[in-house]
């Protein structure tokens, strides 16, 4: 989708290319860091989106390391990228307990949203971001993601 006028178009992202209710998951059991990247990484192997699971842990634990991808509000965005994927691809988690993830604002979280993306482009990768960490400005767009017991509508929350 492109939005603007004239000269100056702004390729916008669709999540609903990107997510699906295969790469959804309302109920993550892990409790610490590491068990919810593994936990997020089974479900895009399920989804048949990444062949191989230790390379893709590897390289977003090793971001973590870097800096943790803990954001504010409840929400962890853990992501890297990798040589195990040709295009971006990325899956939603719901954790039933919070989840220590060394946040910014210091609160544990229970909204995960992960993304790989290949290590030759950037573009898919930050656009990707930018526009998940938009959405979760809105206190009642989690809310709505946190009490929904269906994975479209954790979708159609996230497009809308």
């Amino acid at each position: 989708m492109t939005i603007g006028r004239g000269k100056t178009k702004i390729k916008v992202m669709d999540l609903r290319t990107v997510l699906t209710t295969d790469t959804v998951n309302l109920h993550l059991k892990g409790t610490t860091k590491e068990e919810i990247v593994d936990e997020m990484l089974d479900i895009l192997v399920k989804a048949g989106k990444v062949t191989d699971k230790k390379s893709a842990y590897e390289c977003v634990m090793d971001r973590e390391r870097k800096m943790s991808t803990g954001m504010k509000h409840g929400i962890a965005i853990p992501h890297g990228k990798t040589d195990t994927v040709t295009d971006l691809v990325a899956c939603i988690g719901i954790s039933d307990n919070p989840v220590e993830f060394d946040s910014l604002d210091q609160e544990p979280c229970r909204i995960f949203i992960m993304t790989l993306s290949p290590i030759n482009k950037t573009g898919p990768h930050l656009q990707f971001l930018a526009e998940v960490s938009l959405l979760f400005k809105s206190p009642e767009k989690r809310q709505e993601i946190l009490n929904t017991q269906d994975k479209a509508e954790v979708i159609k929350i996230l497009t809308e």
